[in-house]
């Protein structure tokens, strides 16, 4: 296994359902700002209009974290699944994990006095098969799944989009799949010139590559 998410963010308005559902399942604070999932807000103009962008956000569960090899205590650990989890027990607050994660995933949870982050709701694949997140979005902004299963519904749809990456030149491998809006404005409006699009068939040898790699350091969940 190994889980990642698909965000469709063309269909995002900023309801906040995914994060309230997120706050909900998890036990984060009501009215906490940017912890665990949020949505990015940008603005500007396209020929003097207008327009605000919405990116749905979260920790990237990158397939080589740099928040875990950082961790001087192995509090930072990755899963079967490949999903990154924190052990609050271990946590030293050294907050190194924090510096090295390019996407500013993780944040400092005063309930358990130790960093924390996304966990794709780790608690609830078994019973549910998804995340909190998706389950509530109206819009069917998000799609989690098995990047290794090539006949469940993410990696179908994954094949028929093509997707972008967050940062990509960190080399973390993520596993947040941006797909590329359909509407050709959108796409100039929310996708800059320099940013590399990417198929499958062409990223999946690179991704089975690095989860062979890597998936040798994953702890039983």
């Amino acid at each position: 296994m190994n889980y990642a998410m698909a965000l469709d963010y063309q269909n995002c308005i900023n309801c906040k359902a995914c994060e309230v559902a997120c706050k909900e399942e998890n036990g984060v604070q009501l009215g906490a700002d940017k912890q665990r999932i949020w949505v990015g807000v940008t603005e500007g103009t396209t020929f003097g209009k207008p327009y605000v962008n919405l990116y749905p956000s979260q920790c990237n569960q990158c397939l080589d974290a740099p928040c875990v090899s950082v961790c001087p205590t192995n509090a930072s650990h990755i899963i079967d699944g490949g999903i990154v989890m924190v052990d609050p027990t271990k946590c030293i607050l050294c907050k190194g994990c924090m510096e090295a994660c390019p996407y500013d995933a993780r944040f400092v949870d005063d309930t358990v006095v130790a960093v924390d982050k996304c966990t794709f709701c780790n608690q609830r694949i078994d019973e549910y098969g998804t995340t909190a997140c998706q389950a509530t979005c109206p819009t069917k902004v998000r799609l989690f799944g098995d990047l290794d299963d090539e006949e469940g519904d993410l990696v179908k749809l994954l094949k028929t989009r093509k997707f972008f990456f967050q940062k990509e030149s960190e080399g973390t491998v993520p596993k947040l799949f941006y797909l590329v809006p359909e509407d050709e404005n959108f796409l100039i409006q929310t996708v800059s010139k320099n940013t590399k699009i990417h198929t499958w068939d062409e990223i999946k040898p690179y991704y089975d590559q690095v989860k062979a790699k890597r998936s040798q350091e994953w702890k039983k969940s």
